[in-house]
């Protein structure tokens, strides 16, 4: 199996910068240690269950089937699964490299993680 151990998944409310954390395996109501089978069933259930059309194109409705959705694109990749258990999060495919590759250079032009560039430390000590 590729999934890790319900012990070394992170809780998506302890990532860094994670604005809108989500909790993929309670989106599709499963256990971390789901196998592929179990979440494809949950996941047609609530698909069936949260279908827009089902309950007159509400907004709400859509955006449940949506997280639905996203959470089944996550676990029931190999790749995407694994990288979401190691870091409680997925989201590169939001930014395009450029803009990951910015994000990552300020993330690492920081003293000590104060936020301080490091121009700006010079003049600080």
């Amino acid at each position: 199996m590729y999934y890790v151990k319900e012990a070394a998944h992170v809780d998506p409310m302890f990532v860094a910068d994670n604005t809108n954390p989500k909790d993929y395996y309670k989106v599709l109501e499963v256990e971390y240690d789901a196998t592929d089978e179990n979440i494809k069933l949950n996941y047609r259930r609530l698909a069936l269950k949260w279908h827009p059309d089902k309950h007159g194109g509400d907004s709400a409705v859509t955006a449940k089937f949506q997280e639905i959705n996203e959470a089944y694109n996550v676990l029931s990749d190999p790749t995407k699964r694994l990288d979401y258990d190691l870091t409680g999060i997925c989201e590169i495919e939001k930014y395009s490299l450029q803009e990951y590759l910015a994000r990552f250079k300020s993330m690492i032009l920081t003293c000590n993680g104060l936020g301080i560039n490091q121009t700006d430390r010079w003049y600080l000590f």
